[in-house]
This record gives C-alpha cells, structure tokens and sequence, in this order.
C-alpha cells in the first residue's frame, strides 16, 4: 500500500507539549502513520503528515484547531 505525505504549516506552537498535542490530534484521523514536525518556537512550524488515504485540508485544519493551533497558508 503507498503512502502520502501532507505538509501543512501550523503557527502558534512554542514547545514540545505542543507538538505532542498537535501529533495526538492527527493521529486520531483515519490511515494516518506518522507524523513529523519541524518546531520553529514562536513562528510557523512545518508538519508533515504520512498517510495511507488522503486528508482534506479541513480534516487537518479541524484536527490541528482541536489541539489549539492554527493551520496557515503556505507562504510563496
């Protein structure tokens, strides 16, 4: 079976309580595996997502809001 690989970007998360939160979350949704996320304390933190489904960007959103944080727009 074949994997995606989501990344979203997710502002507001300052430490690691908040990724642990933020991975909790995620982890509840359906074929995801692993979660991986870049910490940037205070900015814009970079989370990637492997799954075995494709997740739509309000299930993420939804997920990431439920841990107290913001899902943010890809910056160009």
């Amino acid at each position: 079976m074949s994997t995606i690989s989501t990344t979203v970007h997710v502002s507001g998360m300052t430490c690691g309580h908040c990724v642990s939160a933020v991975s909790e979350e995620l982890e509840s949704l359906a074929g995801v595996e692993e979660i991986d996320i870049d910490l940037n304390a205070g900015g814009v933190s970079t989370v990637t997502i492997t799954s075995t489904q494709e997740l739509s960007p309000s299930e993420i959103g939804e997920a990431v809001a439920e841990a107290g944080y913001l899902v943010v727009a890809n910056e160009a």
